[in-house]
């Protein structure tokens, strides 16, 4: 090192350029650990595959507010509900990887890469709200938390291109803005990052609520917080408008309650407005705060469950049949208790420990500018444990925001171990506070515990998804002129991106009565199948022997259509189609 340097000082003074380097450390680790997944194009989860599907439509001239899936249930497609916020660095990465290659490792490059352009906005949040709340030496262990919570971080893996990422990233900058000791600044960013998450997608809308709430809170317990709260609404409502302008879809003007529609941005306008009367008025008066606070959301619920009955349910606006037989049953909508030790006991540690962290950093921060600051993490982690018992899709919010609170406890454990006079408590003692305080523990608890091992039928199901979603496998498709298929609705995603066929339908809620198609079909008799193929104008059909969805056909149908032919009773309207001798597909021309 140069004489007279100080690393202390520099992680401090330097502490972003820091960050981004570790960024970049992480992304070359990533790329390289997973450059076998980006060199087959394994797009493992259905959105991904239809987020790639959807970049390559707008790329070859589909139009921009366009957002329907013509390659879904040929000639009218489906209709998806996102925006094209997400869409805009892969096809970006598309056109840059497109100067030095081919167009298909442009492809495979960009989604390489794209996930973990968020990672660094996430990373720099983290690192950002340790050092307002915790130390400012404190971010380099934030980071390493970070890295540390797995569910969290496979959202930003290459492959991993859905909005997820993006979402979560927005969701760190909402941290960093309640930690904001500025006003005004940190104000504006909550309601800029709150404003970006929904016109991606609602799945972040309980956490902007909450933090919405928060900053009235805040407000209403010191009227000084005018200035925060007036920057916060003017930004949301704004930002709102400007992503509704800018990004939704045709589709997403009607009165819908899954996007940012009509419904929500008219919530968000008045919201907005709502809260910028309150900070103009600020009155003197805590009572009159609180009294004022009450009536006006109040005001916004009544107005949403008048003016948008439809609304009071389910979002997604499903019929009872789907909900029950499709959408109660995917998994990630299940709450924590209903799975597998092996599934939940991991993605339940680290958001308790970090709630414990925030509590007791909270108290010690009592007195402090910090203080607030730390409150309003640890609302935050409370209301994400909790929201795991609706959904375990709260896992991987619940898990970054309880890397604040783990944070604040290792700064804590950490320096008060190194002062130990035993060596042997200092090292094996500090290895032991980290392993807990990470939550890295539940790893090992769940290696060495006899509990929820996966059985031979897991294994096979397993085994099946993984060779049907192949990239080479889907490539003997293409042997067969281009058609419409008709094929499992967690298959036809994969499908469209893989080879030249069509689908039917994929895993998209407003796509209901497809997908209700699909079930009936394989679960019925074969006159039905038949009927309903030909509805959709569906030439072949493709099956691929137990993979998860066809589980269900079977418990659910054992005399039904797919039952009937995975046991060799073919009707005979299906001509075999021969595929290479290991394909694990079937495939049959339907007459």
């Amino acid at each position: 090192m140069p004489k007279g340097f100080d690393l202390a000082r520099d992680l401090d003074r330097h502490w972003l350029r820091w960050t981004l380097l570790a960024w970049v450390a992480v992304m070359a680790f990533y790329i390289h650990q997973r450059w076998g997944g980006i060199y087959w194009l394994s797009l493992a989860d259905t959105d991904d595959n239809m987020r790639l599907a959807q970049v390559r439509a707008w790329m070859g001239g589909q139009g921009w507010y366009d957002l329907r899936q013509y390659r879904m249930d040929p000639p009218r497609g489906i209709d998806i509900h996102w925006s094209r916020i997400v869409d805009l660095p892969i096809a970006g990465l598309i056109w840059f990887f497109g100067w030095f290659t081919t167009p298909a490792w442009a492809e495979r490059l960009a989604v390489g890469f794209a996930p973990m352009l968020p990672l660094s906005i996430t990373m720099a949040s983290v690192a950002l709200v340790a050092r307002r709340l915790v130390a400012p030496l404190a971010w380099p262990l934030a980071i390493v938390f970070l890295l540390g919570c797995a569910v969290t971080i496979r959202m930003f893996w290459p492959l991993r291109i859905d909005h997820h990422g993006w979402q979560l990233a927005a969701l760190a900058v909402t941290v960093a803005g309640l930690a904001d000791p500025r006003r005004a600044r940190g104000g504006a960013v909550v309601g800029l990052a709150s404003a970006f998450s929904l016109s991606i997608g609602l799945e972040m809308l309980p956490y902007c609520a909450s933090a919405g709430a928060v900053i009235a809170l805040r407000w209403v317990w010191h009227r000084d917080e005018a200035r925060r709260m007036a920057a916060y609404a003017a930004t949301l409502g704004g930002g709102c408008a400007l992503g509704f302008a800018a990004f939704a879809s045709n589709a997403n003007y009607a009165m819908r309650c899954d996007a940012l529609t009509p419904v929500w941005l008219s919530v968000m306008v008045v919201a907005g407005a709502l809260l910028l009367a309150l900070a103009a008025a600020n009155p003197a008066n805590r009572t009159l705060r609180l009294a004022a606070a009450v009536i006006a959301g109040a005001v916004i619920a009544a107005g949403f469950a008048l003016l948008f009955p439809q609304c009071l349910g389910r979002p997604e606006g499903v019929s009872e049949e789907l909900a029950r037989t499709w959408l109660s049953n995917v998994r990630e909508a299940k709450p924590i208790y209903r799975h597998p030790f092996d599934t939940a006991f991991p993605m339940a540690v680290l958001p308790v420990i970090g709630l414990v962290g925030a509590i007791v950093a909270s108290w010690r921060a009592r007195g402090t500018e910090r203080f607030v600051g730390w409150v309003a993490v640890a609302l935050f982690g409370a209301f994400a444990c909790a929201m795991l018992l609706w959904q375990v899709r709260a896992a991987p919010a619940a898990q970054l925001l309880a890397v604040p609170g783990a944070t604040a406890l290792g700064w804590i454990i950490f320096p008060w171990l190194m002062t130990r006079t035993s060596v042997l408590v200092r090292v094996l003692g500090s290895v032991v506070a980290f392993m807990l305080v990470s939550g890295l523990f539940a790893g090992l608890v769940v290696r060495w515990m006899p509990v929820d091992r996966p059985d031979p039928r897991g294994k096979m199901i397993s085994r099946a998804g993984a060779r049907c979603t192949s990239l080479p496998a889907l490539a003997t498709l293409n042997r067969v002129p281009a058609a419409t298929v008709f094929t499992h609705v967690d298959l036809a995603p994969r499908l469209i991106v893989g080879s030249h066929h069509s689908g039917i339908t994929g895993p998209y809620h407003r796509n209901g009565d497809a997908i209700l198609d699909v079930h009936h079909a394989f679960q019925r008799t074969p006159a039905d199948f038949r009927r309903i193929a030909q509805a959709h104008g569906a030439r072949y059909l493709l099956i691929c022997p137990n993979m998860a969805e066809t589980t269900n056909y079977r418990s659910r149908s054992p005399g039904g259509f797919y039952a009937q032919i995975v046991r060799g009773q073919v009707p005979g309207f299906l001509e075999r189609v021969p595929l290479p001798r290991n394909s694990p597909y079937r495939l049959w021309r339907i007459r």
